[in-house]
């Protein structure tokens, strides 16, 4: 598509432009008639497509579950929001396509937030995109998208060819100040910001401050024009689900290894994460999310082709009711037949819905800040449930899998990222091969 011109033909139907040489392009609205254009095609107008794409069948191939702004535990840019910056984010992506788009969420916004542009790409080392890939995204033909407090909206698709374990860019510019963002707090992976519009920027170097936070940007799908497969793994939880102790930028949570474990025994399943740092099964948080009841149709049961849900949450439940803590209040009292009752909640939904539930034993924390004698006789009640009374369509045991030998209330040392209860990289593949793929 570059040099000289090109003669495109183009069928308007509705408000719509529909090509017939195969190649969209968005063009201002002309009425009813056909329009011979010719004009000299750039790579940017080439890739974006139009619109009008309610006839392409799109599969999640990347998700994470959204939060209110907050401070958390690290350093990130979700209270003070953006105002003339780019920001350029990386993620990757299961599945395959040839067209990609982008959910962006204004969920937990309190005024309309103003998006003047975007881009996809696939990615290079940090900042930096690979040669030829970048697409300048559009969202109903037009550069720029107002999103209403507590709204979300899709872009148009764009032409670009993603494999399974690709990681994809999406960069954001914001031209006026946005107020605080809806983000995702804990990503294990560099986001970067850039003063001004950069969205087709190179050069790494220009996105020189970074954070380990997602930012409004809540999936990325893409389509490959076969139908809708239901071959999508969510794994939901807490932060030992999004991935808490892992390597920044290595793709070491346990949703990565079970993806690499499916694709390695020819069962290439979408793996996908909807966990949240401290999030609870119970009870809503400012700063870990809303209660995993109030989230789940959202961040699992919505998901393009959801085939099975893994379910591990409850730590913090237990471990929360047995501590102060400032980030956190009340810190009701949490009993294990609360805690069944809120996963026979999520088994009810989830068969309602078709979906094949998994139940995750909860990890062992002795040693950690809030594992008391009472925290533990609720764990091991709640973990005696998810085995034996046969609610799950299937039990993934890691408890089992990342005990101490020495002492079955305490992570083995080797598995463990040095707090006692989130395991490090290690750990993580362990639980991946901890759950059957046949159970998926």
């Amino acid at each position: 598509m570059r040099g000289g011109p090109r003669r495109v033909t183009l069928a308007l139907v509705g408000t719509r432009l529909v090509p017939l040489t195969g190649v969209w392009v968005p063009l201002a609205r002309l009425g009813r008639l056909v329009v011979i254009a010719t004009e000299q095609m750039t790579e940017r107008q080439a890739h974006p497509m139009s619109s009008n794409t309610n006839s392409v069948s799109w599969q999640a191939g990347w998700i994470t579950s959204v939060q209110r702004p907050s401070v958390g535990f690290h350093k990130n840019w979700a209270e003070e929001g953006f105002g003339g910056q780019t920001v350029r984010q990386r993620v990757r992506v299961a599945g395959s396509g040839t067209l990609a788009r982008i959910k962006l969420s204004n969920r937990y916004g309190s005024a309309p937030l103003e998006v003047s542009g975007a881009s996809i790409a696939r990615a290079g080392e940090g900042a930096a995109v690979a040669a030829g890939s970048l697409r300048r995204l559009t969202f109903g033909g037009a550069e720029s998208v107002r999103i209403p407090a507590g709204g979300e909206v899709y872009s148009d698709a764009a032409e670009l060819t993603a494999a399974a374990f690709d990681t994809l860019t999406v960069s954001l510019y914001f031209a006026r100040p946005t107020g605080p963002a809806t983000f995702h707090a804990q990503a294990w992976a560099t986001a970067y910001r850039a003063a001004g519009e950069q969205l087709g920027e190179v050069d790494p170097a220009v996105f020189g401050e970074t954070t380990v936070s997602w930012y409004y940007l809540a999936a990325v799908e893409l389509a490959d024009g076969g139908p809708v497969e239901r071959d999508a793994v969510v794994l939901f939880g807490d932060s030992i689900t999004d991935g808490f102790g892992s390597t920044v930028d290595a793709n070491g949570r346990y949703s990565d290894a079970l993806a690499g474990i499916l694709a390695s025994e020819g069962r290439p399943l979408r793996v996908l994460n909807s966990g949240i740092g401290g999030n609870l099964l119970l009870n809503d948080s400012e700063w870990f999310g809303e209660r995993a009841g109030a989230r789940f149709q959202r961040d699992v049961l919505d998901v393009p082709g959801v085939r099975s849900v893994v379910v591990l949450v409850g730590l913090n439940d237990i471990g929360f009711s047995e501590v102060d803590l400032p980030t956190y209040k009340p810190n009701p009292d949490n009993a294990a037949d609360a805690l069944i009752a809120g996963y026979q909640e999520l088994i009810a939904r989830a068969h309602a819905a078709g979906v094949r539930i998994i139940g995750g034993t909860v990890l062992p924390f002795k040693g950690s800040e809030y594992h008391t004698p009472a925290a533990e006789a609720k764990r091991r009640a709640v973990n005696a449930w998810i085995r034996t009374s046969g609610a799950f369509d299937a039990v993934a045991d890691f408890a089992a899998a990342m005990a101490d030998p020495e002492d079955p209330d305490a992570l083995a040392p080797a598995y463990d990222s040095g707090d006692r209860k989130h395991p490090g990289d290690e750990g993580y593949r362990v639980m991946a091969r901890a759950i059957d793929p046949a159970a998926l």
